[in-house]
């Protein structure tokens, strides 16, 4: 029993999601994880789109007709929005990497206190600062 112990605290993908004690950082952690591999995906499909034009004008046309519509209307969209929040939560990422936002690092005394409370207004700032430019672009989308 005792070398199988191990084993139990294997939560899967379950534990990935939770957000635990870390409450909405963690939902930024996975949606920032999200928002970087959609980007990738993206740019493998733009490679690949562009790349007919070495075809000629004929591929070319077609390649493009092929992705033109409603459907990726908004799917331009969504890559628009991961590259807002993607970029915005990199750059709150990095400030309290450099110890911005989160104050002056304290001896480590029982209780511990860990740093979540004092990023908090910086990661609202940033969700604030999103939506408005996901507003701004959704008008110039879909509207304008």
């Amino acid at each position: 029993m005792q070398a199988n112990k191990h084993l139990d605290n294997r939560l899967g993908l379950r534990g990935w999601i939770r957000a635990g004690r870390y409450r909405f950082e963690r939902y930024l952690y996975i949606l920032h994880r999200i928002s970087g591999l959609s980007l990738l995906a993206y740019l493998l499909m733009h490679i690949y789109v562009t790349g007919a034009r070495i075809y000629g004008a004929d591929a070319w046309n077609t390649t493009m007709g092929s992705v033109t519509g409603p459907v990726f209307t908004m799917l331009e969209f969504l890559v628009m929005a991961a590259f807002v929040f993607h970029g915005l939560n990199g750059i709150r990422l990095v400030l309290i990497e450099l110890g911005i936002g989160i104050g002056r690092p304290m001896r480590q005394e029982y209780p511990y206190v860990n740093s979540n409370d004092k990023q908090r207004t910086m990661m609202w700032i940033l969700m604030v600062l999103v939506v408005i430019i996901l507003v701004i672009s959704a008008l110039d989308f879909f509207v304008l």
